[in-house]
């Protein structure tokens, strides 16, 4: 910030250009970005005419100059966390490109989180612009919230974007009128909704928004085990609680919106279609075995649940009837199932000896699935997760370990019709064998 007349000023950058790096190709050797280059200057000149910031301060912010330097990715994360809108140069190469996804991913989290800690209805801080053509009904589940803005960059912005715009001398006024558009909208934005600045989010361990190349759809459930305010301990503090398990906000001293809400937003934004229920909800019909009457007793053919995380609160265990069924579904629990313990430091009943006596009594009800926790993603996620940032940060790990256990240890289940009998390569596990099913590699 700078002093002036008017006070302090917002030194930084305006927007984030995020786009997909070409190949170089053919013997030419020329620099396949150049035009991406173009068009980051002409936006900053705009930006630099429409608004009053001072010599020196920068603009916008594109990575060409430093991706051979060092230190490049906390630059990366420092301008994801700082910068006030995110414009991303939309192309059939965006969409398969991690380090795209990976910078999608972090600026996204970051309004997720702003919107959780100020109780904003919206931030639309991502400002799409095409890049070339794309078909907009094929975009990746994880971008499709964000509207594309066409109707005030002409005609044959959709058809060519801007790379057509600027390539075609006869259609360079176009260009030029698009290109105003964007800036406009640009510091729009970031006057009209501002965009906190976040911490910066280590670049090598955040995951894209964007699924695998030929990969088809993800699915993942998401389980609530929380009380209500109807069905907590009577002496326990009423702040976290609604009149749904899903109303449930352990950090509703930083946050506005309950955590499962938070958590789906979060999941879909890594391009997953998720579900949500409450632990009670789904069962209460289940048996001492841990069997379930909707689907572990269902076809023995029926296919394998997705993948599935518990969010558990540990006052949800206060409740016998509730405890007996969270340890028979932990005896039972099939390896792509994780948890998230979120246990709010902020909370002084946390710290009372009840608190450290219901973590005690966690272990003892659901062994299994908090072993696993600890071996994949480290304590935090099930040993108690103390912040809402310290959950977002955690979460996409137990995702990424979740849905790879699916991967791994799901039965295939073949078509119905003449079947050749094979040996089981995988199954039911043992109890003696759980522990050596964890896979312990990196976040996918």
């Amino acid at each position: 910030m700078s002093e002036g007349r008017r006070g302090p000023v917002d030194e930084r950058p305006y927007f984030f250009l995020s786009y997909a790096h070409t190949p170089s190709w053919g013997r030419g050797g020329g620099d396949p970005d150049h035009w991406v280059n173009v068009l980051f200057r002409d936006l900053c000149e705009h930006v630099m005419m429409l608004t009053d910031l001072p010599a020196g301060a920068p603009a916008g912010f594109m990575d060409r100059e430093m991706r051979s330097g060092e230190g490049w990715p906390d630059r990366l994360s420092e301008n994801l966390a700082t910068c006030r809108v995110f414009v991303p140069l939309f192309s059939p190469r965006y969409f398969t490109s991690e380090m795209c996804g990976r910078e999608w991913f972090a600026f996204n989290e970051r309004i997720v989180y702003a919107r959780a800690t100020t109780g904003a209805a919206d931030l639309p801080a991502i400002v799409p612009a095409l890049w070339t053509h794309v078909d907009l009904s094929q975009l990746p589940d994880s971008v499709r919230h964000v509207r594309v803005e066409h109707s005030s960059f002409g005609s044959r912005y959709l058809d060519y974007g801007l790379y057509g715009l600027i390539k075609l001398t006869r259609l360079r006024d176009e260009y030029d009128e698009a290109v105003l558009a964007l800036a406009q909208r640009i510091v729009r934005v970031a006057h009209e909704t501002p965009l906190p600045s976040g911490r910066p989010r280590p670049y090598e361990s955040t995951p894209s928004a964007f699924r695998p190349r030929g990969e088809g759809p993800r699915r993942i459930h998401l389980t609530v085990a929380a009380p209500t305010l109807d069905s907590k301990p009577e002496h326990r503090d009423s702040g976290p609680y609604g009149y749904d398990a899903q109303d449930w906000n352990p950090y509703h001293g930083e946050s506005a919106r309950p955590l499962p809400a938070l958590a789906e937003e979060l999941i879909r934004s890594l391009d997953y279609r998720i579900t949500v229920s409450n632990f009670d909800d789904e069962h209460m019909g289940t048996d001492d075995a841990g069997a379930h009457d909707s689907d572990r007793l269902a076809d023995e053919k029926s296919p394998p649940s997705h993948p599935e995380i518990l969010l558990i609160d540990r006052w949800a265990i206060s409740d016998e009837e509730r405890r007996r069924r969270l340890k028979a579904f932990d005896a039972s629990a099939d390896p792509w199932i994780s948890a998230v313990v979120p246990w709010n430091r902020a909370d002084l009943q946390c710290h009372t000896e009840e608190g450290r006596q219901l973590a005690a009594d966690l272990e003892r009800t659901m062994p299994l699935i908090l072993e696993r926790g600890r071996r994949f993603a480290g304590r935090i996620a099930v040993n108690g997760v103390p912040t809402l940032k310290a959950f977002t940060d955690v979460l996409p790990t137990v995702v990424a370990h979740t849905t790879r256990q699916y991967l791994r240890y799901a039965r295939a289940y073949p078509p119905e019709g003449p079947q050749v009998p094979r040996p089981r390569l995988t199954g039911p596990i043992h109890p003696s064998d759980r522990g050596a099913e964890i896979d312990t590699g990196g976040e996918a």
